[in-house]
């Protein structure tokens, strides 16, 4: 991850926001290269910085899994970075860098939130599918790991994953303009 500048100049900068899975390959990158494509789609591309990793060390270093690139061609996907994808594992001083972390599971929300030195970064933690209205409402938030699994698996989380995009730019564009807002006041 790019270091940024934290503090007043950080405001300045981008809005950030990684995706977390376990090993970087499947559902982090699958939720990355959606919403790099959903951000440039509403006009935010140049605004948000979309970024992925995983809570384990297990894959750092490895490719995406070729069956995430595989549902994401299937499904008409432009490459929005997965040809490049290096799995690396998530550092806690990137809670200083970052606006949102969304994770896949419980598991990776509690490691995280462990992580987490304050209470305000542990508010950036949230569960990727809270964005998903109906996932909410059903309180179905966990995503499956597909690794284990075969293309259903994957076709799985993709619906998951596209379920919840529309929900997390809806929630950082709030946050961009709230943020503008407060600056056109000061």
């Amino acid at each position: 991850m790019a270091t940024t500048p934290t503090g007043p100049a950080r405001a300045a900068g981008p809005y950030r926001v990684v995706v977390v899975c376990t090993g970087n390959i499947c559902r982090s990158p699958m939720g990355e290269f959606i919403l790099r494509e959903r951000f440039a789609e509403a006009g935010l591309g140049h605004r948000v910085v979309v970024e992925s990793a995983g809570t384990h060390s297990w894959e750092v270093g490895n490719p995406a899994d070729p069956r995430t690139l595989a549902v994401l061609e299937r499904n008409g996907h432009a490459d929005f970075g997965g040809a490049d994808h290096v799995a690396r594992q998530f550092e806690r001083a990137w809670f200083d860098q970052v606006d949102l972390v969304l994770v896949a599971d419980r598991g990776h929300q509690r490691d995280l939130t462990r992580l987490a030195r304050t209470d305000e970064q542990r508010a950036k933690v949230r569960l990727f599918r809270s964005f998903d209205p109906e996932s909410a409402r059903a309180g179905d938030l966990e995503m499956d790991d597909p690794w284990y699994g075969q293309d259903d698996a994957f076709d799985q989380t993709y619906a998951e994953v596209t379920a919840a995009a529309d929900g997390v730019v809806d929630h950082v564009r709030r946050a961009l303009d709230h943020h503008r807002n407060s600056r056109i006041r000061n």
